[in-house]
């Protein structure tokens, strides 16, 4: 997913310094993209979450009955947790980039609000 995410984004930087494109139909290509890593990451999300509340529950339950047995689970638990958040991280910050580049591609086609504040 992460060469795919980068892959797309990069085309999109090399499609916003053309001049010769068709906005119309690269603005709808893009909002479809859009919402597949959105969705994506909607996904993604759900199981981070998942994945630390067992982390957090398995971590309670070795404080409370001190059974050493629950340490196997804590330490897979957490070797799961820290790439998902890697991802996660990479979706989102990705998504933000590609409203940015919506902004820019529509200002292309038109005039069009973009926020001062935005940044990658």
């Amino acid at each position: 997913m992460k060469k795919r995410i980068v892959a797309y984004l990069d085309y999109v930087d090399g499609l916003l310094k053309r001049d010769d494109v068709d906005w119309e139909s690269a603005i709808k290509n893009h909002k479809d993209q859009i919402a597949f890593f959105s969705h994506e990451r909607l996904v993604h999300l759900i199981v981070f979450v998942l994945v630390a509340i067992c982390t957090v529950v398995s971590i309670l339950a070795l404080v409370i009955s001190g059974e050493i047995v629950i340490i196997p689970l804590i330490i897979m638990l957490f070797v799961l947790l820290v790439p998902y958040c890697m991802h996660y991280y990479l979706l989102e910050n990705s998504v933000q980039r590609m409203y940015d580049q919506y902004d820019e591609m529509v200002s292309k086609s038109g005039e069009y609000f973009k926020s001062p504040a935005s940044k990658y």
